[in-house]
């Protein structure tokens, strides 16, 4: 079963839209939803409307949310701005198989590789990775 750690943006953006496409994650029965308290923070922080508060807060009922504090330098040398390395440490930290963001601008140079266990995707690449 893949362990699909959610970033910050992923959150933000499938409770910002009901008809967001990064929301079919939430209906994938072989897979296990992940994020920590510092992404829900962050998403938190980004989503003025009362709606998308408590659309969030429904979304989080199906996650598992991890703490972020991680004593661990990250692997090989990665280098991530001080705001995103919380996340890659938390989706290695929670033995994650997966990190799923649409941070292309931070995360982008480390798409489609494996860091610490963990394979860097965006949601569409996930997405066009499963058997159909």
């Amino acid at each position: 079963m893949d362990r699909l750690f959610l970033d910050a943006n992923v959150l933000l953006s499938a409770a910002y839209r009901v008809d967001a496409g990064v929301r079919v994650l939430w209906t994938l029965h072989d897979a296990q939803l992940v994020t920590s308290s510092y992404a829900v923070q962050e998403a938190r922080r980004n989503l003025a409307a009362p709606a998308q508060q408590q659309a969030l807060d429904d979304l989080l009922k199906a996650v598992r949310v991890v703490g972020h504090q991680s004593a661990q330098p990250l692997p090989g040398g990665v280098s991530l701005p001080a705001k995103d390395q919380p996340i890659l440490a938390a989706a290695i930290d929670a033995k994650c198989t997966h990190l799923i963001t649409g941070d292309v601008h931070h995360f982008g140079p480390l798409f489609g590789n494996q860091i610490g266990g963990v394979l860097i995707l965006r949601p569409a690449a996930y997405a066009a990775r499963r058997p159909r």
